[in-house]
């Protein structure tokens, strides 16, 4: 009894170790999803936030997160690799990591594309950030064997929501030439549940990531704005620190950003997402029960406008042109 009892643990530790070190390699999806904008999306955004769960920086969760990104990546037959890193939290060293993916371009330069893949505790990371990294492995999808003017890097960043820890290391790791082949830096984070869609960009001639999205989404009649810059600290069409995009900034590198909030109601610095219910992000309400009852089609609607977008930023992004 007791070794056909060891059989059993011994079988069904196996199991378990081969779910949590191969949970990226069974999940695939029909190809067809990449067909429909949003749909694809939506299907990694669900995974991650039910499948996987609350994915706090430095847990299981989170590295189940990893496995699933880098799975993924590897399933389109992008180059991928693992940038792991540590940082120290409250006297404690924990450990996190970057997902990175690279599709060649017709040049050398590259365009950073990057979310986050942990989460905080409450709710299940639905729009914060499950639904920027779906929106980013589905136009890496539709991208994968698309020329574009420039070589992408698609990054999942570890550990934003303890300090920005991921693309801190990540952009202090640059070199300076990659610094000065990068032609900028575009991040998406909380896509899914805000009242209104934007597209921010840097300031002055470096806005030009910002200023040809606002073309694209004007011939393609996109519902996405930029902030209008009701609140004098953050100038129109730009945005604060407080995301992934800020260590690139710091490094000079042009910066897009993507996001759905409300710059229009509460404190006008763009936290309170929802004239409705507030703030949905860092609560028990980032749930797709939540926001799909109160906000009927939102979610859907958010993750096409944003992956269409996206997808023609990529496709037809060019540095030296900054006419609005």
């Amino acid at each position: 009894m007791k070794s056909k009892l060891a059989l059993v643990v011994i079988a069904v530790m196996v199991s378990l170790l081969g779910f949590v070190g191969g949970v990226s390699a069974e999940v695939t999806y029909h190809p067809s999803l990449a067909h429909k904008d949003g749909a694809m999306a939506y299907e990694h955004m669900k995974y991650l936030a039910y499948e996987i769960g609350p994915r706090t920086a430095g847990s299981q969760n989170e590295r189940m997160a990893e496995e699933y990104i880098q799975g993924q990546f590897e399933r389109m037959g992008l180059q991928t690799e693992i940038q792991e890193f540590t940082y120290t939290r409250r006297g404690t060293t924990n450990s996190s990591s970057n997902v990175i993916a690279y599709k060649p371009g017709k040049s050398k330069e590259q365009i950073i594309v990057g979310a986050h893949y942990d989460s905080v505790s409450a709710g299940k990371g639905v729009d914060d950030n499950a639904s920027g990294v779906g929106v980013m492995l589905e136009v890496a999808e539709v991208l994968k064997k698309i020329p574009t003017p420039y070589s992408i890097v698609f990054i999942a960043f570890g550990a934003e929501e303890v300090g920005l820890r991921g693309s801190n290391y990540y952009a202090d790791n640059m070199t300076d030439d990659e610094v000065a082949s990068t032609v900028g830096m575009i991040n998406l984070d909380s896509l899914a549940v805000g009242d209104k869609m934007y597209v921010y960009g840097s300031g002055g001639a470096d806005g030009f990531i910002r200023d040809q999205a606002l073309q694209i989404v004007k011939k393609k009649k996109l519902d996405v704005h930029t902030n209008p810059g009701i609140n004098p600290e953050y100038p129109e069409g730009t945005t604060g620190d407080w995301s992934d995009h800020a260590p690139f900034k710091a490094k000079g590198i042009p910066i897009g950003y993507l996001e759905a909030t409300n710059w229009e109601i509460g404190d006008l610095d763009g936290y309170t997402q929802t004239e409705k219910h507030g703030g949905v992000w860092h609560t028990p309400n980032d749930t797709i029960e939540f926001i799909e009852k109160e906000f009927p089609g939102r979610i859907q609607d958010h993750l096409s406008t944003f992956s269409t977008l996206l997808t023609d930023m990529l496709k037809f992004m060019n540095k030296t042109s900054t006419s609005k």
